[in-house]
This record gives C-alpha cells, sequence and structure tokens, in this order.
C-alpha cells in the first residue's frame, strides 16, 4: 500500500522544530499554498526550494519543498484507536494468513465471550480469514494471530510508516526521510 503524492501538487515536506517529519505515514505534507501562507504567517522556516515560483506584480518566490515549524510540536505518546492505526500496526496485512487484500479487523477473544474493542483484542483479517474464524476463540478455530494485538506507540507507526513510501518523494526531501533504501557508499 502507498500514499499517492502528486509531483505536479509541488508539495512541502513539513518537519518539526527537530527537523524530523511531523508523520511518516501519512507523510507530513502541506500543499504549496498552506506552506507559503505559513511562511507569510512566520510559523516556519524554509529549509528547501523547488525551481519553480510564484509571483504577484510586485512579490515574486520560489516555493518551498522543505518546511520546519519553528515551535516544536510534542508528538502525542499514544495513538488514536482507529481502524486505520491497527492496519498501520499490523502492516497492512492479515494476521491470520498474511494476505493483504479485503482487509477488515478481528476480535481475537470475539465479544461475545467478552473481549473488549481494545489494542489488546484486535488484529487486522482479511474478510476470508475473519469468516472463517466468526466468533470462535483462537483455539477452537485453530487460528493463531502471527503477533500478539498491542497498543503501539507513535514511534511504532512512524517505524512501519517507513514500510510504505509515498509513490513520489522529491530529491530535497530525502535528507529528512529515513526509508528502507541501501545507501550509496
Amino acid at each position: 500500500m502507498t500514499v499517492h503524492v502528486s509531483p505536479d501538487g509541488l508539495p512541502a515536506l513539513v518537519l518539526n522544530a527537530d527537523y524530523r517529519p511531523l508523520s511518516y505515514y501519512p507523510l507530513s505534507l502541506w500543499s504549496w499554498q498552506d506552506a507559503i501562507k505559513a511562511v507569510f504567517l512566520d510559523r516556519v522556516n524554509i529549509v528547501a526550494e523547488y525551481d519553480h515560483a510564484v509571483s504577484s506584480p510586485n512579490f515574486s518566490m520560489r516555493l518551498p519543498s522543505v518546511v520546519c515549524l519553528k515551535s516544536y510540536v510534542k508528538p502525542s505518546r499514544n495513538p488514536a484507536f482507529t481502524r486505520f492505526n491497527v492496519f498501520l500496526r499490523d502492516r497492512f496485512q492479515c494476521q491470520y494468513c498474511g494476505c493483504t487484500n479485503d482487509l477488515t479487523f478481528d476480535h481475537v477473544t470475539p465479544r461475545r465471550c467478552g473481549g473488549a474493542t481494545t489494542w489488546e483484542n484486535v488484529v487486522a483479517a482479511c474478510s476470508p480469514c475473519n469468516l472463517k474464524k466468526g466468533g470462535m476463540l483462537p483455539a477452537q478455530a485453530k487460528m493463531w494471530p502471527m503477533q500478539k494485538p498491542y497498543q503501539p506507540s507513535v514511534h511504532d507507526l512512524h517505524n512501519n510508516g517507513r514500510l510504505f513510501p509515498p509513490n513520489y518523494l522529491h530529491e530535497s526531501w530525502m535528507d529528512y526521510l529515513y526509508w528502507d533504501v541501501e545507501l550509496e557508499p
């Protein structure tokens, strides 16, 4: 799974005041219009620019490709419990068979058996596995998740997000992104 980024839109990578991206998945990007607005409101510093410029009758500026917030935004320690974040924690794959299609989520201990809808009891599952397991406990269905469900940290989700880079990464962003790519000698 990738996030679609249009290079024609000339988005700006947004870094926190410590020069780390605000998020990796989805990648913290602003439209060029929002980036320019933030520059004029003195909320960001321009770190890198595109060759493309915008002009008014008496002003011209190159579009920012990387901006850095002037004030540090403290990242949340505990990510929200959402379907998307469950999928991201589980790397967008069924925790029973490993497939990546038709994902839903499954209560490891079914709700009818007292299972709660929490980080520690919900896993990503494809529809066929979810239907096969039904309302049974893992031992009854002989289906156990590949990893025990857990509450991830923001750091865990960022690390998993790095496994799914967007379809487009501008060269000026590469010094601030750490994807799983081979380094040049």
